[in-house]
């Protein structure tokens, strides 16, 4: 933390240009199936590609192959995989113990059924197994599906409305969460599209400043209280503004004190942190707890939302007639066997191997080497590791071994 704010006091450095032009001339050289193809795919995907993690300037690289640690893309070229497919590939990718398995599986019902599953509760079980404190789980499609239904699901077990976020933090793009976004005090800056109504009751507290979100809590009174305070545990945008360590106690302790849920954001950190995630690693347990990203083991339909067994019975599926604060949740993908299955042998795997702990001396390592080629050139950056992650960004991205401009 010294070290950022010694960085953010030093004037704004710019590129040079003869360097950017090395930059470029390889991509011009080296990467011309890529270009060709994804100039293809502007006429019929906007921007070109489907997700933001893959843009790329001066254009996206086609990847072909992927194999544990390495890219390959369509003009055979190979990469370092930092990135991790933005976050479920911690076993690497294309891993074939858990394919193998999967596809067992598949081979016997198919990626969906429609109807239960055994994995569904295989995949609850294990969970549970590394983070007692979710008691319940429900699946989902998505990180940010997940945070939309943990939102809802605490506003109808609590019966307040208000929610209180960490401005700067990356909850999905759900229209109650699209509010200082990326940039803390941004407010509605990100929010095009969204009616002013969606995000009348989200609130935002400045990272770290426990003081401010006191007083929103208190504001919130008047208001009809607070339903919830959402986090990302490792700090806001992944990490890039890191929290300190008893950040998360504290607001534990504020959440307690003014009646509100406490929401674990851990779509990121889930699996990745340690196999109990966020909460083991700083000893904070939550009431809720979003996952996705690894929780499938890379495979699609990676999210889901869970916590206490009283706050989850409001998912309660059908009409069982037991809780008068039910909500509709759900999606035809949801919980499908191929993810689920995907998921219970992927997170088995993770334990086996021992990999999260694996990746956190290798993030450990890389933080150390980037920091003395950080100080031999007097370059303006900082590098970090928080907690076992093995991700680096060179502009503060998704990750924990962050090296921050």
């Amino acid at each position: 933390m010294r070290r950022l704010k010694a960085l953010t006091a030093q004037p704004l450095r710019g590129l040079r240009h003869d360097a950017m032009l090395d930059v470029l001339n390889y991509f011009d050289t080296k990467c011309r199936a890529s270009k060709e193809i994804t100039d293809r795919a502007k006429g019929r995907i906007p921007g070109g590609v489907q997700h933001n993690l893959a843009f790329n300037y001066p254009f996206p690289l086609a990847i072909e192959k992927a194999e544990g640690a390495y890219l390959v893309d369509r003009d055979g070229n190979t990469y370092i995989d930092f990135l991790q497919a933005g976050g479920p590939t911690i076993l690497g990718s294309n891993y074939a113990p858990v394919n193998e398995r999967v596809a067992e599986v598949v081979r016997d019902c198919g990626p969906v059924t429609g109807l239960f599953h055994e994995y569904e509760l295989k995949l609850a079980e294990i969970i549970n197994r590394f983070m007692p404190h979710v008691e319940m789980y429900r699946s989902l499609g998505s990180g940010t599906e997940a945070v939309m239904a943990a939102v809802r699901g605490a506003r109808a077990f609590t019966g307040k409305k208000m929610v209180i976020k960490v401005g700067g933090a990356y909850h999905g793009w759900s229209d109650t969460m699209v509010y200082g976004l990326r940039v803390p005090g941004t407010y509605r800056m990100n929010a095009k599209g969204i009616p002013f109504g969606a995000t009348a009751r989200t609130r935002e507290a400045f990272p770290h400043d426990l003081g401010q979100l006191k007083r929103k809590l208190v504001e919130n009174r008047l208001r009809g209280g607070t339903a919830a305070v959402v986090v990302e545990p490792v700090g806001p945008e992944s990490g890039t503004r890191p929290a300190p360590h008893d950040f998360n106690a504290k607001v534990r302790e504020l959440c307690d004190e003014f009646g509100a849920l406490l929401i674990f954001d851990e779509v990121v950190t889930g699996f990745r942190l340690g196999l109990g995630g966020a909460a083991g690693y700083f000893g904070v347990t939550p009431d809720l707890t979003v996952l996705g990203k690894a929780v499938s083991g890379g495979y699609p339909m990676a999210g889901g939302v869970g916590g206490r067994a009283d706050v989850m019975a409001v998912f309660g599926s059908g009409l069982d007639g037991k809780s008068g604060a039910h909500i509709q949740v759900g999606g035809t993908l949801s919980a499908n066997p191929l993810s689920c299955a995907a998921g219970y042998f992927a997170i088995e795997e993770m334990a086996r191997t021992g990999a999260p702990v694996i990746a956190g001396r290798a993030g450990d390592r890389l933080t150390r080497g980037l920091q003395r080629l950080i100080d031999s050139y007097g370059l303006p950056y900082v590098a970090y590791n928080q907690g076992r992650s093995c991700t680096w960004s060179a502009a503060a991205s998704c990750c924990w071994t962050c090296v921050t401009r």
